[in-house]
This record gives structure tokens, sequence and C-alpha cells, in this order.
């Protein structure tokens, strides 16, 4: 049998934000789909401080607690004690032996049919899933809304915050102190998967996941959103980018100026970076052409 495990950093906030209001929603969410998929066993987990637990439902698993997070670096001892990605999913890692693995946002709510549609990507034979969200009105706040919110289509988002990859996949990522819920944590999932997967699936045109709040790049914390950008563009690029190729990237299947304004456009990627990577292939592919015609050339 498949076996998904997917992993959540719950926190409890205070009455009436907006996180309060969607988180349950979002861990219900979970709770309907994991129940509606079969054939597919799904454990549902959490990564969180001691102080989050009094939230978390009774049907996740929870992880050893948090031991660390930005507040550690004195320069941002009064920031949100916001944790690293590299340790939740380690969390999720050492918690179970399922070869499936997930990641995310904990504002992020899914579609009764997420699990049993991943399952079948999953079948098809890709190793990595990235799935973009959509976007619905402000106006739900309650899990009893649940049913008028899948009911609502919405509008997509280009941004990435639910991640599906082989276990296996895990020993390679490269993600230093990246903490989540600020700008460059997609940039540093979605550049890792898209080095080490084999056969990636980028889907953002499926009605899978959904985000309550139509904006698409709300106000961040300016000095942490510098540290994960700067941890990434100097610890885990310089790293990867040794092994990028455009081919592997999303929007391959378009054509050249329609990706190029694809990428142009998407905060999480490069426009420099990725006429780079096309040129190289396109470079490849000239040699290739080239190594062709001087063998047929040779072969007379």
């Amino acid at each position: 049998m498949l076996r998904l495990a997917h992993i959540l950093n719950p926190v409890k906030t205070p009455n009436g934000s907006e996180l309060a209001i969607v988180q349950p929603i979002t861990f219900e969410s979970m709770r309907v789909a994991r129940d509606f998929v079969t054939g597919t066993s799904v454990e549902l987990f959490s990564a969180s401080y001691p102080e989050d637990h009094p939230i978390i439902p009774p049907y996740f698993l929870k992880t050893p607690d948090l031991d660390r997070s930005v507040r550690d670096t004195p320069a941002f001892t009064g920031k949100k004690k916001l944790p690293f990605i590299k340790d939740i999913l380690q969390r999720l890692y050492d918690s179970t032996d399922a070869e499936w693995l997930i990641y995310t946002n904990a504002d992020i709510a899914l579609m009764p049919q997420f699990y049993a549609v991943v399952a079948q990507f999953i079948e098809a034979g890709h190793d990595a899933i990235l799935i973009n969200r959509r976007r619905i009105s402000r106006a739900y706040h309650s899990v009893a809304e649940l049913p008028q919110m899948y009911s609502d289509i919405g509008a997509s988002h280009p941004g990435y915050d639910c991640f599906v990859f082989h276990r296996k996949l895990l020993a390679h990522f490269i993600l230093d102190d990246i903490c989540i819920g600020v700008p460059f944590i997609e940039v540093s999932l979605l550049h890792n998967i898209i080095t080490h997967a084999a056969r990636l699936k980028h889907i953002d045109d499926m009605h899978l996941t959904f985000h309550i709040g139509m904006e698409v790049m709300p106000p961040v914390d300016q000095d942490l959103y510098q540290h994960n950008r700067i941890t990434y563009e100097q610890k885990i690029r310089p790293q990867l980018k040794p092994h990028f190729d455009s081919r592997k990237f999303p929007y391959q299947d378009l054509s050249f100026p329609v990706r190029m304004i694809k990428y142009g456009l998407n905060p999480c990627y490069s426009t420099a970076l990725m006429l780079e990577l096309e040129g190289k292939t396109m470079m490849r592919k000239i040699k290739i052409l080239l190594d062709e015609i001087r063998w047929r050339i040779l072969a007379r």
C-alpha cells in the first residue's frame, strides 16, 4: 500500500488572529482528505513548540518538540518564533518510514481528493510533486463553511506552498537555516526538488489546495526576508547551481517566449539565471546536432 506522511507546523496564536481562524480549517480539511482516500495510507504529523500543543487535534501525530528558532540568532531575538524548515522535515523523516513525504504551510487547506490525486501521480512514476494553491474569499471564518470553500473555485496563485517528494530525496536537500513563514523558503524547497527529483510533476491548474485570502504577496518582515534571501543566494544556490538543468524546471512544455515571461513574472525564478540555463541547454542541443552531422559525414 502506498504510504504518505504529511507534516505542518501548527502555531498557537491569539484568538481572532488570521492564523487562529484558518488553522482549524486546515486541520479539518486534512482529516477529511485522509478519510476520503482509499487504497492509500495517510499519516498526519505536526512539528511544533511545547506551547503550541493545545491547538493540535488528536488525529495528528506529534513529532519531538522543535528546539530551535530564528530567535536563537542574537539579531532576531525579538522576532516571531519561526522554526527552520530542515528541522521540520527531519522530524517527519525520523518519525515515519512512509516513502512519500508532504509539507504544506499551516494556512493551506486541502480539497477532499488531494491525497487521492497525489497517489495517482506517484503511481504514474513521479518522484516529486509541486502543487500551486487556489485563493478564495476572506469571507470564510468557520470549519462549518468547508463545503462552501470546496465549492469556491477562487483564483490561481503563482507561489509554492505544497511539496510532495520521495523520502530518499531529503538526504540531498541543502536547506541551511532557511526559516518558514518568510519568502525564499519556497524558492529553497523548489530548487532543491527541481535539482534532485528525477521526474517532477508541477501542478498549477488543478483545484487541490486553497488559501483563504486573495492577496498574492503580503507584507513581510524585512529582516527575516533578507536572512532567508542571503542564506539562499550565498549558501544554497551556489551548491545547487552546478546541477541545474533548465529542462527540469516548470513550463518546459511552453514556447521559449512564453516560459520566459512566466519566469520573469514569478518571484520564485531569476530571469537572469533562467536565461543562462536556457542558453546552456541550447548550446548542448547545437553540439549534439553538430556531432551528428560530423558523424554522418565520416560514415560515408
